[in-house]
């Protein structure tokens, strides 16, 4: 997994510090939201031919630890 997530970088200078592939200026935000409208791997790809499959595994990745995070409600 960490081999996947290092694929993912962040630089103040791009992207206004934004998580983007590989040092490209392709954000993990741009792959995340082809893959939304319905694209598939390949399709992704096809649009982006400059990624790797598994930059995009990694951008699925990097969301998914993102979103993991426990929610503590207050007592009513």
């Amino acid at each position: 997994m960490e081999t996947l997530l290092s694929r993912i970088t962040t630089d103040p200078a791009q992207c206004g510090g934004r998580p983007c592939i590989r040092g490209m200026r392709v954000r993990v935000r741009d792959v995340l939201d082809l893959l939304e409208a319905g694209l598939s791997f390949d399709e992704v790809l096809e649009e982006l031919p400059y990624l790797e499959r598994d930059d995009i595994r990694a951008a699925i990745a990097y969301a998914a630890r993102r979103l993991d995070h426990p929610v503590i409600h207050a007592a009513e």
